[in-house]
């Protein structure tokens, strides 16, 4: 608040466009550090030789290439449009905008409906090269093009439907809640992120992908055998059908108390197993080649006892209770930036940097000072947050470990990273910064350590 008494409005949007550009330059300086890594190892370095072969080598390192160099770009588009928004005072125009039409007395609902969508066609194409040029070159790509579109569609629709009213219950408690309002509006939003970890993956994921129970078989009593084992409160296993979308594998846990289920990618399976699920799902067991023949296996997804040590290691997020620990720094977070939010949201001079010389509406607020003003905050809390999922990584990989799965999670480890094409050579900067999980060479030294 001092520093803001000295300003004027453009003074202190120079200011804020300042500090986001040195944020924006730290940003660009590690992708280029990672970039420049993987462009000068041009020969799989021998330290990784047991984990990837030079065939996958060559190809993990041309796509991180590939999807770095984008990134680059794409972080160059947005920060561009960026400048352009703030300088061209975007939100005092779309709020004037929403304000004006026939609807006026219900500006918040409009001015959502048309950010979302401008947003929304800001970034598309850049989506789209990114799933059908730079996913679909290195073989991750499974969409269509309508697909995606109606898919990309169906989320703008239902994140415009879901956000208007939590931005109207928002706003309301910043008007009406008095000097207090950032703790009921701190209490209101953990209230919307309780109800959406149920919501969400029992209702919302169902719209997007197929989930199907997983079949009767070998991985099933495995897996059941091990959470009863653990007294995990394990009521339903499913697997998803991620492989209409893309190649990428993935495992999740999710539920509260005595409720909570188990969910496999399809993509994580292979032989038999994967059989069972495709059939499970309603999916071809199998694509033929175009002399009629029926293609052979992709080699791709883990055996049983892999896939069961992956299951090992998310349990051990559960017994350690990192979903716990990170529920209550999510919650500390949302606390800490709308204590910070407080002090700035009725600063008219933060206002007036904004394109509001007699003051912003909540809503505005809202979004500049959260996105802008303390995006130092976030870049911090960002590495913290970073730092911490690491370190539950290392004690998840320990736990699967102890349990006698360190020789099956290794192999998994290397599987999935050969699978997702992940080259196992980083800049250390860029990985201590950005990489929540640990590369796979410093998880199996870690393991070899446990075993």
């Amino acid at each position: 608040s001092f520093l803001l008494s000295g300003m004027d409005g453009r003074s202190l949007l120079h200011s804020i466009v300042g500090v986001n550009a040195l944020l924006f330059l730290w940003e660009l300086y590690l992708v280029h550090r990672q970039r420049s890594k993987h462009n000068s190892t041009t020969k799989r370095p021998s330290h990784v030789e047991s984990i990837i072969s030079e065939d996958d080598f060559i190809k993990a390192r041309s796509y991180s290439i590939d999807r770095l160099s984008f990134k680059l770009f794409r972080m160059t588009i947005e920060c561009g449009m960026t400048l352009v928004m703030l300088y061209g005072e975007y939100y005092s125009l779309l709020w004037s905008l929403s304000s004006s039409s026939s609807l006026s007395s219900y500006p918040l609902p409009i001015f959502m409906s048309l950010h979302s969508l401008i947003s929304f066609l800001i970034d598309l194409p850049l989506s789209l090269y990114e799933n059908f040029v730079i996913e679909e070159k290195h073989g991750f790509n499974k969409y269509t093009l309508s697909f995606y579109l109606v898919d990309s569609v169906k989320k703008l629709l239902l994140s415009t439907l879901v956000t208007i009213p939590l931005c109207t219950g928002a706003v309301w408690l910043i008007d009406n809640g008095g000097d207090a309002f950032f703790i009921y509006l701190w209490v209101f939003i953990s209230l919307v992120i309780l109800a959406m970890l149920t919501i969400y993956p029992a209702y919302i994921a169902p719209l997007f992908d197929k989930y199907s129970p997983l079949p009767d078989g070998e991985l099933k009593t495995a897996i059941e055998a091990l959470a009863e084992k653990l007294q995990y409160p394990l009521t339903k296993i499913y697997v998803v059908d991620g492989s209409t979308r893309s190649g990428h594998s993935n495992a999740y846990m999710y539920g509260f108390w005595k409720n909570k289920r188990i969910v496999l990618c399809d993509t994580l399976l292979s032989g038999e197993e994967k059989r069972k699920v495709y059939k499970a799902l309603g999916k071809k067991e199998g694509e033929k080649t175009e002399d009629g023949k029926e293609k052979k296996e992709d080699g791709k997804g883990m055996g049983v006892d892999e896939v069961v040590a992956v299951v090992g290691h998310e349990l051990g997020h559960w017994a350690r209770s990192h979903t716990v620990r990170q529920l209550l720094m999510a919650e500390m977070n949302i606390l800490l930036a709308l204590f910070c939010f407080s002090f700035f949201h009725k600063n008219e001079t933060l206002a007036a940097a904004f394109g509001f010389p007699s003051g912003a509406p909540s809503l505005i607020s809202l979004l500049v000072i959260m996105h802008y003003v303390m995006g130092v905050y976030n870049e911090a809390w960002s590495l913290f947050t970073v730092w911490m999922t690491r370190k539950m990584e290392f004690e998840a990989d320990e736990f699967a470990a102890q349990l006698g799965f360190s020789s099956q999670l290794s192999t998994a480890l290397i599987k999935l990273s050969k699978d997702n094409l992940s080259v196992p050579v980083n800049d250390d900067l860029y990985s201590l910064c950005r990489h929540t999980h640990p590369p796979v060479p410093e998880r199996l030294l870690a393991l070899k350590k446990v075993q």
